[in-house]
């Protein structure tokens, strides 16, 4: 390439709007690769946390000592948060002996919250690449379209138009296209790839909810059950002293 055509002279010598340009999508694909690897820590982080809570919940252990575990830990986070919401609520309930259906309804609508925050929290940034992948190649464009005016504008002013005298421009024009696409083409990657991984996780935390939802509806079904037996013992302990006496 020819010494008048370095990338860097053309980036240096280009005019000050087409730089605001190169600098805003230098700044925008910087700020992609930070979320990037957050998103990346943050999504491990996650899976892991789950399928070790996940672990322990089908181990057998009882749900009143997995929530007293639970409700120990500073710092709960994805199923953890989640199923320490939703009993908190099925105790809460519980103790004030509301209906079964009530309890139920109760629980279900803390787990929805409890998962929405939790998936909020998780996909934290995944907006910031949509954007920085569906604006980059404009914002990108425009400094290519203000290098092309800039380039014949100084075309005209010549006396004699060669290549030689709008290479610069246009040159600098397309290095603005090609860092719009360098800033979109990652962010657009990371987000298709960071969507799925998320939902994936969003699935999987929704079956559990449905899955929590069953076991204490089973396990409130079979309290009534015990409660009314209980109370229909009594009733029969208390006629059969009535008719002794």
């Amino acid at each position: 390439m020819p010494e008048s055509l370095n990338i860097i002279d053309l980036i240096t010598q280009a005019s000050l709007l087409v730089q605001m340009v190169m600098g805003l999508l230098l700044l925008a694909s910087l700020v992609s690769w930070v979320i990037i690897f957050r998103l990346s820590a943050r999504l491990g982080t996650a899976k892991n946390f789950d399928e070790q809570f996940e672990t322990w919940f089908w181990s057998g252990e009882d749900l009143a000592k997995l929530y007293q575990g639970v409700q120990g830990s500073p710092e709960r986070q994805g199923l953890e948060q989640i199923f320490y919401i939703g009993f908190s609520e099925y105790l809460r309930m519980h103790k004030k002996r509301q209906p079964k259906d009530d309890i139920i309804d109760g629980v279900e609508r803390k787990l929805r919250v409890g998962l929405g925050r939790q998936q909020q929290l998780l996909e934290s940034g995944i907006t910031t690449l949509a954007s920085i992948g569906s604006v980059a190649p404009y914002v990108g464009l425009f400094g290519t379209v203000w290098g092309i005016m800039n380039a014949f504008l100084g075309l005209s002013q010549t006396e004699q138009a060669t290549l030689a005298s709008v290479a610069p421009g246009i040159a600098e024009a397309l290095i603005a296209t090609a860092m719009g696409l360098f800033a979109a083409i990652p962010a657009v990657l990371a987000y298709n790839h960071f969507t799925a991984k998320s939902g994936q996780l969003y699935e999987s935390r929704a079956l559990f909810c449905d899955e929590m939802t069953g076991m204490l509806q089973r396990e409130t079904s079979t309290q009534n059950a015990l409660n009314k037996g209980h109370k229909s013992n009594e009733s029969k302990i208390g006629t059969a002293q009535v008719t002794g006496l």
